[in-house]
């Protein structure tokens, strides 16, 4: 006698606690705990860096882009939440009537901490790719680094990393400089 293996279905979401993120990744259900607070600095400064000129046209940026934390995505089988993600508004001129997007994001940021970069890296980033991401982002608060990826006929291209106190211009949103401090952390934070 064989064991069929039950597949997770979006309702084992609702029954997560509140301080728990679940995600379903090739049927298997994948949870963590909410992001750390250097974790949500890292997105949420970020997510501010370039929200304010692409999405909001403030800060010379060239706008044209919607740009969200944590939305959930429901890509093919799989539902994810990436820690930030953005559209091109002529992709997506309109948000959804539903709680989650079916259109993937044009780009994904993803913030690695311990309890989520093998997931991240291992399980997430295949499938934004076979959904056609096109742009992601790996911010490492403990390492200070960010590592820029653009999706190449199905495979992830580095494009570059960087840490510390650098300057960079990235694309997608290669219009503006980003420092460290777009990354959520500054050369005064303590280690």
């Amino acid at each position: 006698m064989t064991t069929v293996e039950r597949l997770a279905s979006y309702e084992n979401l609702f029954g997560l606690p509140e301080n728990v993120v679940g995600e379903i990744i090739a049927g298997q259900l994948y949870t963590h705990p909410r992001p750390a607070p250097a974790h949500a600095r890292a997105s949420s400064v970020l997510g501010n860096k370039v929200g304010t000129p692409f999405d909001q046209s403030e800060g010379g940026g060239p706008s044209g882009w919607w740009i969200l934390d944590e939305p959930e995505l429901h890509l093919s089988e799989d539902i994810l939440v990436p820690d930030l993600a953005g559209w091109r508004r002529e992709r997506m001129p309109a948000f959804p009537k539903t709680a989650w997007f079916e259109i993937a994001p044009d780009w994904v940021s993803e913030v690695l901490s311990p309890a989520t970069a093998r997931t991240d890296r291992v399980l997430k980033l295949p499938r934004y790719t076979a959904t056609s991401v096109v742009h992601c982002w790996l911010i490492d608060p403990d390492a200070r680094t960010l590592e820029a990826y653009a999706n190449q006929e199905g495979r992830w291209l580095l494009l570059g990393t960087w840490g510390g106190d650098d300057m960079a211009t990235i694309d997608p949103f290669a219009a503006i400089p980003l420092s460290s401090r777009a990354y959520g952390w500054s050369q005064t934070d303590e280690q």
